[in-house]
């Protein structure tokens, strides 16, 4: 009895000691991250073209292999990066879908963390141990255009048994040809996740994805889930009570399914939403910090000791975030008043290359809307909403509009100003305001789902707050975090 004792206290001591040092190295990844970031990926509409010198420098670096493995359908390269010499493969892909390109910055981040002068015993245990492969932006046509499907039109993550696709094709023949132990699927999620039941986004969401309908756990997907174990402990540090977990519904046409039931231990890691991170920064260092250790408990196989029922302590997924919530606003309609609730989403219209985009926002629920939680919410209570009104004056040109005066004037209620000429081809302004043309008659205020939020909030006969394209603006001076109004050609 003594003698089992014994040992279960040294096993007990190894695996806390493992545990203890896995944690410093963490948090030095996160506290030493700017060394790594790459630069040159500041923005999240990345272009192929702007990853292709990344990948090339790496052709003359011997301890890299660089692989054209395919072709996208206008003819981009699909670039397979390898480095390491361990026995255990782990093989990473990024950016499926062309509009979901957090994960690929991390990815470049990594590389760079892994040319980098420092942590070698933790690089020597990494590349020792694991031989690593990179396929960066898996659906190149799709990023160009900033749009989710293929140049073809299809998803391709439903294309693991149709294989209609070039880039479905690639992906399922170098999955097949390392036969990964590992696979780490990498995707960008809608903002509007939050954890189940919290008003907390879910700003990073993982799947082990089942293998059949039965969602039956065997080690390879027991060994994908005790690495998801293992990443929420890390995330938990950073962005406390902001993961969630996918329904894993089985489908038979997805990918990470099929990579599962081909005998990898698939992992899906989904980039939400950050309060403050509209270019998703944050959540790109937090799959850094995330993947980096990942892959060195792998390393390691420090993740076989982890509890797998602790995966299903993290809370599903859910959907009911706003941008912006209005809560207990008083609407007068056909003089009778009426209490209600109002959610906000902004939505991004992409300039006509692809490389920016403004905000368009539209009420998306209104009603009763207690159980839903808002990025941002404003307790309305005793506030009346009335419709913005439209300035007498006609405004020769932007340059002439200052935003002293445009703060002045939604203390007044108004909440577009006429140009005399609108701007050719602009269809946004950093101006607080709404921009029409000279003829534009103020909207009656009729709200309903799908309008544009523009009004102000009366109190004791006193406006206090407008929302201009869905952005609240406090009149008292405080900071709001408004981003842009339209220019309405109508």
């Amino acid at each position: 009895m003594k003698m089992k004792l014994l040992i279960f206290l040294c096993l007990f001591l190894i695996a806390a000691d493992s545990s203890a040092q896995e944690n410093d190295i963490t948090a030095a990844l996160y506290e030493s991250y700017d060394q790594f970031k790459e630069p040159s990926l500041d923005k999240r509409r990345i272009k192929h073209k702007e990853i292709q010198p990344l990948i090339n420098r790496l052709k003359s670096d011997p301890k890299y292999t660089v692989k054209v493995v395919g072709k996208s359908i206008e003819g981009r390269d699909l670039s397979l990066i390898s480095i390491g010499s361990g026995p255990t493969s782990v093989f990473l892909w990024s950016q499926m879908h062309g509009d979901e390109p957090t994960a690929t910055q991390a990815i470049f981040d990594i590389i760079n963390f892994l040319n980098g002068d420092t942590f070698i015993a933790e690089k020597d245990a990494i590349l020792s141990n694991i031989t690593l492969h990179f396929l960066p932006m898996l659906n190149p046509d799709g990023a160009e255009a900033y749009t989710r499907r293929n140049r073809l039109g299809i998803d391709i993550n439903r294309d693991a048994l149709m294989l209609q696709s070039p880039e479905g094709r690639t992906l399922k023949m170098v999955r097949d040809s390392l036969n990964a132990d590992f696979g780490f699927n990498l995707h960008d999620q809608s903002t509007y996740y939050n954890a189940e039941q919290t008003e907390k986004p879910a700003t990073i969401s993982y799947l082990a994805p089942a293998y059949n309908y039965e969602k039956d756990i065997n080690e390879v997907r027991g060994n994908a889930m005790k690495v998801i174990v293992f990443m929420n402990s890390i995330i938990q540090k950073y962005a406390p009570g902001q993961v969630g977990r996918y329904n894993d519904d089985f489908e038979p046409r997805a990918f990470g399914d099929n990579i599962q039931k081909w005998g990898t231990s698939a992992i899906l890691i989904e980039s939400g939403g950050y309060a403050g991170d509209p270019e998703k920064q944050e959540i790109r260092k937090l799959n850094y910090v995330s993947i980096l250790s990942a892959i060195y408990t792998i390393a390691k196989e420090n993740y076989k000791k982890l509890p797998i029922e602790d995966y299903e302590k993290i809370p599903e997924n859910d959907r009911m975030l706003f941008d912006l919530k209005i809560e207990g606003l008083t609407y007068n309609l056909l003089g009778q008043d009426y209490k209600l609730d109002l959610g906000i989403h902004r939505s991004e219209v992409d300039n006509a290359d692809h490389s920016n985009f403004y905000y368009n926002s539209t009420v998306a629920d209104q009603g009763d809307l207690s159980t839903f939680y808002g990025y941002e919410t404003l307790d309305a209570n005793g506030y009346i909403i009335k419709g913005g009104k439209v300035h007498p004056e006609i405004f020769k040109s932007m340059e002439s509009l200052k935003e002293s005066e445009v703060l002045k004037y939604l203390k007044q209620g108004y909440t577009y100003l006429r140009l005399e000429s609108l701007p050719a081809g602009k269809k946004d302004t950093n101006l607080p305001i709404q921009i029409v043309g000279k003829d534009f008659k103020a909207p009656v205020l009729n709200l309903r789902a799908g309008m544009n939020p523009t009004f102000v909030l009366e109190k004791d006969n006193k406006i206090e707050f407008a929302v201009v394209n869905g952005f609240l603006i406090r009149l008292n001076g405080e900071k709001s975090n408004f981003k842009n109004a339209l220019i309405l050609k109508k």
